[in-house]
């Protein structure tokens, strides 16, 4: 099948990090830490004002964010009731130009929830009624073009808990949903990038890095629900992962509520 035409794109886009949400937050970072050979490199006071706490852990040069609510009513709870405890919340791409991606998600009817905007970051995060699947952001870190330099929500010095002894790279996330080729066009009218049939029923956004991956469900809601990860020993990953008991009957790494697919370095 042809790829699904997007409009032109005013710049790069990258997927830059993935947020889930946990009831434990301290449970789940050690579990990150042990099965992913990662470091925490960031806890963002910011997010109080929300009523969550977060860690941020570096995967080469993008990241895992987990939050969790400290007091109730927040929309991490809420989400986290819905869907009880499972799937991911939030993918979040960095890019040159936030604001003409907010204007373009406008002109489709497509609202913004949040703006995040510091001396030197913008942050538009859209609603998630009009995107379906989990929220998205596009967002820019002043001087934030090389991938190693700064990039706000993970504090000042987060190159320095890079840790790639175990993981080294975050290659995709894993939506799931009802009608994969009829969702990634919509995606991909909204991230004005092609979407593409692959094997199995599944469609792909390549971005200029990491992927969105697209996989038939048949429950009637999408959801994010995987990360793909570049490791360098798979059997040795799986092997931390089933001493926490983070495997479950179908043999899938699970943690924080999201499948987590290794792919070995060749």
């Amino acid at each position: 099948m042809a790829a699904t035409a997007a409009p032109a794109a005013p710049d790069w886009l990258r997927l830059r990090q993935v947020c889930l949400v946990a009831v434990d937050l301290a449970l789940e970072t050690d579990r990150i830490r042990k099965i992913f050979g990662l470091e925490v490199c960031y806890r963002d006071p910011n997010v109080a004002r929300y009523g969550l706490e977060n860690v941020l852990f570096p995967v080469g040069t993008d990241f895992i964010e987990i939050v969790s609510p400290v007091r109730p009513g927040t929309a991490a709870g809420r989400f986290l009731e819905r869907h009880e405890g499972r799937h991911g919340y939030m993918i979040i791409m960095d890019c040159a130009d936030p604001a003409a991606r907010q204007l373009h998600c406008a002109s489709m009817g497509v609202r913004t929830a949040n703006l995040i905007r510091h001396a030197d970051y913008l942050g538009v995060q859209l609603h998630p009624k009009d995107t379906g699947g989990a929220m998205l952001e596009f967002n820019r870190t002043r001087g934030g073009d090389n991938p190693m330099g700064p990039y706000s929500p993970a504090g000042a010095d987060w190159q320095k808990a890079i840790r790639s002894g175990v993981t080294q790279r975050m290659l995709g996330a894993e939506i799931e949903c009802p009608d994969p080729a009829a969702f990634s066009a919509r995606w991909g009218d909204i991230l004005q990038k092609p979407s593409h049939a692959a094997a199995e029923g599944r469609n792909r956004i390549a971005l200029d890095s990491g992927a969105l991956e697209f996989l038939p469900t048949n429950d009637v809601q999408a959801v994010l629900a995987g990360i793909e990860l570049q490791v360098v020993d798979r059997e040795k990953v799986a092997e931390a992962a089933k001493s926490l008991g983070c495997v479950d009957a179908r043999g899938d790494i699970r943690v924080c509520g999201v499948r987590f697919r290794l792919h070995e370095v060749r």
